[in-house]
């Protein structure tokens, strides 16, 4: 009896020890050695992983990852301003597609800049026109970009459907 008692009493420890485990999360530091921002990752990212077939990294994701209806409200911005290079223009086509479409003009609040010799970047400014972030924007493709504007930037009613709108009949 004393052994079956012990028994019972082991597979009681490694049971709360395995459960322990599974529920643990990793670390800040844990999720950026394995590349993740903890702070910024939601769930849903982590299921897109096999899209691109890298199943492999789901489960350490999920583990650095926040549920997207518990995630903080994306901060607006003002206004934002792109800034690139036209001599970069070859080695950014992503880039350049987006600038030489019509997607820009969705955006009565974003600039274009052209800087010589710049990656391109989107620099987020508040109000009152201080730059509040820099995001680096080398890798994105033009949906991405579009994504990332419609996110975060504020939208701005035009000033005519604003007086069309009060004089609705």
């Amino acid at each position: 009896m004393g052994t079956q008692k012990i028994t019972i009493v082991v597979f009681v420890f490694i049971t709360a020890y395995l459960a322990d485990i599974s529920l643990a999360e990793f670390s800040t530091e844990d999720c950026a050695s394995l590349g993740f921002i903890k702070a910024n990752l939601l769930c849903s990212s982590c299921d897109q992983l096999k899209d691109f077939s890298l199943d492999q990294l789901v489960e350490h994701c999920k583990e650095c990852c926040h549920n997207d209806d518990s995630a903080p409200k994306e901060k607006k911005y003002a206004r934002a301003i792109l800034e690139v290079c036209t001599c970069k223009f070859p080695a950014y086509p992503q880039i350049q597609a987006f600038v030489k479409s019509d997607r820009p003009a969705k955006f009565p609040n974003l600039q274009i800049k052209y800087l010589r010799g710049l990656d391109p970047i989107i620099k987020l400014l508040d109000k009152d026109g201080i730059v509040r972030e820099i995001v680096a924007i080398e890798k994105w493709n033009t949906d991405s970009v579009e994504e990332f504007l419609n996110t975060h930037l504020e939208k701005e009613e035009d000033d005519d459907r604003g007086f069309l709108k009060t004089n609705l009949i």
